[in-house]
């Protein structure tokens, strides 16, 4: 208890939280690394070249000296925010995919930002009508399935699935589609996490937009209706993972109230090439 400088009723104070040692030493590192500018604008030319740049080339953009440029693209490389290979002479330089999501969450971390985050954004695209899923949706569904599984950064699938397998495991009043113009545009679905009945109210989401699609708010909206009618339905944790390089995909989640909860590291491979996912989840304010 302490007494208000504004008067003299007693004003009770809430636990403060503490940030874990481990957790707190390794953000400190991120921080120091990027306490200096020129490695802020350098991590910024690396992110925004999806193919990665050259040593030589971060030289020209950033207008310092060969030796400087490698000096601080090594201080990124040694606390993981960049990797490096050679090719030939030339030293590549790309961003640490994971580091895009976990910058994000550290800051999160320290500012006690990981509560729960408010839902939605009203701004849906008016054009776009959002509904349950009938019997004749399934073709397009699948369609837009396999436009998913081609980005290659949307699921470790490689084929669809069977219509009866989805059917089998989505939860029957959990299954929604996107229409415009009277075409199916995109699907939203979530599943049992788990068959244990202490997870009764725990689901796994999937979203997918079709290929000509996406970028038009057709996701926010999908997103909106799935965790309206969770909340409504009483599932009170909806949870997803999705892969780091899939930047737009957590953006779209956050925006709807889900927060990242953390990086699963090499979780799984594709086409023999190990990746790491973002773990995120929304808790229903219901419950």
């Amino acid at each position: 208890m302490r007494v208000d400088i504004l008067g003299a009723m007693p004003i009770a104070l809430p636990q403060a939280q503490v940030l874990p040692a481990t957790e707190a030493a390794t953000y400190a590192d991120w921080f120091a690394c990027l306490a200096e500018p020129v490695r802020v604008r350098l991590l910024h030319a690396v992110a925004t070249s999806p193919k990665g740049i050259t040593v030589g080339a971060l030289t020209q953009v950033l207008g310092t000296s060969q030796s400087t440029t490698s000096h601080h693209v090594r201080k990124l490389a040694d606390v993981g925010f960049v990797h490096l290979r050679k090719e030939g002479t030339a030293t590549i330089v790309t961003v640490n995919e994971a580091c895009c999501a976990g910058l994000p969450h550290a800051a999160d971390a320290v500012m006690g930002l990981l509560a729960q985050r408010p839902c939605c954004p009203d701004d849906v695209p008016a054009d776009v009508t959002v509904r349950a899923l009938e019997p004749g949706d399934w073709a397009a569904v699948r369609r837009i399935y396999a436009e998913g599984i081609a980005t290659g950064i949307a699921t470790f699938e490689t084929a669809v699935p069977s219509r009866a397998s989805l059917d089998a495991k989505w939860l029957p009043d959990h299954r929604w589609v996107a229409e415009r113009d009277g075409e199916v545009v995109g699907w939203t679905a979530a599943c049992p996490a788990s068959t244990r009945e202490c997870y009764a109210g725990v689901a796994e989401t999937s979203v997918y937009v079709g290929a000509g699609q996406r970028g038009r708010g057709i996701g926010k909206a999908l997103l909106r209706k799935q965790v309206l009618a969770a909340d409504d339905a009483g599932l009170w944790t909806l949870q997803t993972s999705i892969f780091t390089e899939n930047r737009a995909s957590v953006s779209l989640h956050h925006a709807a109230g889900y927060r990242t909860v953390g990086i699963r590291e090499r979780v799984a491979q594709l086409n023999g090439a190990w990746h790491d996912t973002v773990l995120i989840e929304r808790r229903s304010p219901v419950r």
